[in-house]
């Protein structure tokens, strides 16, 4: 049976969101993120790109290049509402779906060409979202998750677009070769280097050349180019949780050690989500008395994987959770509602500095290991090493585990 792969993509998810709220923002240049000039842009209208904005860039650079464009901070709360009502939506009319982030999914339409029509299902489905939600949205349909990103991509803004079966090629064909995932901009500049510009280069070339270029990653970009790379679907589990907890040996009331454990804890899950390109969106904290008596709390929060807002919520769950004061024989931190996507959600208080921190951080990590750096706050009363690490060295993809 022929796949049928729907790619949907909200299109400039926070700009729509904002424009939502405040109809007067609607046709004018916005850049959504950090209002400093040491913030960052998280998000940019289409009539801000013409500038050279894009996302990522310092909100004094985009500033510079667009003067007259309007700066707001985001909200990670109102964006998480409108992914949750979207995925609602798709939840219903699609039985099996990857969330790929909060503003993008994979459906299997596969089989329903014989009964109604995949391409008629995907317009009427883009149309109850936009209704429902009052979000643009674009989609791209075709035999695999690759083509349908790509097309997703050439039908923007607020459009759809059908690449039949056979005509894969030709459609990549005379597309930039960054419009190829996985293409980031130092690939790009070797392949340009190399003479590559358009896709079709790439699909005229033997394969053998492009891995003696670019290693592993030249088979992947071939394959992609050619239209014949199928990564899974990876259906989407709203309850995916990844947690840790502590069973101390000796029964404990000494505060300093249970916030410096609960604290290291927080900053070890929201490095793994980092590692995994994942946001969290639940946080819960559990606290097993020497009785044996357990207790949990949980929060919603905007999806994050930032330490900086992970461990104040886990310390202020831990505070409000703690009442009985008594001994306590174990403690735990858990985070759930896991969705794959990027830390720039985060962006909006963060500066250029503090972005680069992280990356510097998490960088130490991936090399020399988790604790070969860690905030001072961690080491207080030397609980680092002490309690099991939940994932053993694994991303959190590989590791998570659902409850049912």
């Amino acid at each position: 049976m022929r796949k049928n792969i729907l790619h949907l993509d909200l299109d400039t998810f926070f700009v729509s969101c904002e424009r939502l709220i405040d109809r007067r923002l609607q046709n004018r240049p916005l850049l959504v993120g950090g209002t400093s000039d040491r913030g960052v842009v998280a998000a940019c209208s289409y009539e801000t790109r013409s500038f050279g904005v894009y996302s990522g860039m310092s909100m004094k650079v985009a500033k510079r290049l667009c003067p007259e464009a309007i700066v707001i901070r985001g909200d990670s709360s109102i964006y998480t509402k409108y992914s949750h009502i979207v995925t609602e939506i798709v939840r219903e009319k699609v039985p099996v779906f990857e969330k790929a982030s909060v503003d993008e999914f994979y459906a299997d339409l596969s089989g329903m060409d014989k009964f109604y029509g995949c391409y008629k299902y995907a317009s009427e489905l883009r149309q109850r979202i936009i209704k429902e939600s009052g979000l643009p949205i674009s989609f791209g349909l075709s035999v695999n998750k690759i083509v349908s990103k790509v097309a997703t991509g050439e039908a923007k803004p607020n459009n759809q677009l059908k690449i039949d079966s056979g005509f894969e090629k030709s459609f990549l064909a005379p597309l930039s070769i960054k419009k190829i995932p996985s293409v980031g901009e130092k690939t790009y500049q070797t392949l340009r280097n190399l003479g590559i510009d358009k896709v079709g280069v790439v699909q005229q070339m033997p394969l053998e050349m492009m891995i003696s270029a670019l290693g592993a990653n030249g088979r992947t970009i071939w394959n992609r180019a050619n239209g014949i790379d199928d990564p899974p679907l990876i259906p989407f589990h709203e309850r995916k949780s990844i947690s840790t907890e502590r069973t101390f040996s000796r029964d404990t009331i000494d505060m300093a050690i249970l916030k410096t454990t609960i604290f290291a804890m927080a900053e070890s899950l929201a490095f793994q989500l980092r590692r995994g390109n994942k946001l969290a969106g639940t946080i819960s904290v559990k606290i097993r008395y020497s009785d044996f008596s357990t207790y949990n709390k949980q929060i919603k929060i905007p999806y994050t994987s930032a330490d900086h807002i992970i461990i104040p919520k886990v310390l202020e769950l831990f505070e409000k959770l703690y009442q009985r004061r008594l001994l306590i024989r174990l403690i735990g931190v858990k985070i759930s509602d896991i969705v794959s996507g990027n830390y720039q959600i985060n962006l909006f208080d963060d500066t250029v500095e503090m972005i680069n921190l992280y990356d510097a951080m998490d960088n130490i990590r991936g090399r020399y290991g988790e604790l070969s750096i860690m905030r001072a706050s961690s080491m207080g009363a030397k609980t680092i090493g002490r309690f099991q690490n939940p994932f053993n060295g694994e991303p959190p993809t590989l590791l998570a585990h659902r409850k049912q």
